[in-house]
């Protein structure tokens, strides 16, 4: 299963975004959004971000992501 996580732009050169999701940053492609900007939430899957999102659901997706997370880790224990 691939999921598409929703993260932050934090900085943009040459049509690369560095993205950025709750601390950690990675490099992908922006070239699938026209006029991305720094700040805005996007969907990035395989190294591209496919569409922007708006923060609020960002944040409720992450949230969700991460009691996914935490619910896998507790039934391997």
């Amino acid at each position: 299963m691939c999921l598409a996580i929703p993260s932050k732009i934090v900085k943009i050169e040459n049509g690369m975004g560095t993205i950025d999701v709750d601390g950690v940053q990675r490099k992908c492609s922006l070239l699938l959004v026209e006029d991305a900007s720094v700040g805005e939430y996007v969907i990035v899957h395989a190294g591209f971000a496919l569409h922007r999102i708006d923060e609020e659901v960002a944040m409720d997706s992450l949230k969700l992501l991460k009691e996914a997370a935490a619910f896998s880790e507790r039934q391997e224990d």
